[in-house]
């Protein structure tokens, strides 16, 4: 749970959507902020806590997807 606390607090400093999230398909969708948007200081951080950059799907993670 911390590290999921710590990644959300780093896309918090990137914007702060009605709707940040969407898991589907034990994926979690980061929305409504782009990857080339974060630094890439915070991009090495989100990746150590298991957040890549899809092409196609945007900022996802399938640590903290539905189950």
């Amino acid at each position: 749970m911390d590290n999921l606390i710590k990644a959300l607090r780093i896309f918090l400093k990137y914007g702060n959507s009605t709707y940040p999230t969407h898991c589907e398909h034990d994926t979690l969708y980061i929305c409504d902020i782009e990857w080339e948007d974060i630094s890439k200081e915070d991009q090495i951080e989100l990746e150590k806590l298991g957040f890549i950059n899809s092409e196609d799907d945007g900022i996802i993670s399938y640590k903290y997807g539905s189950a």
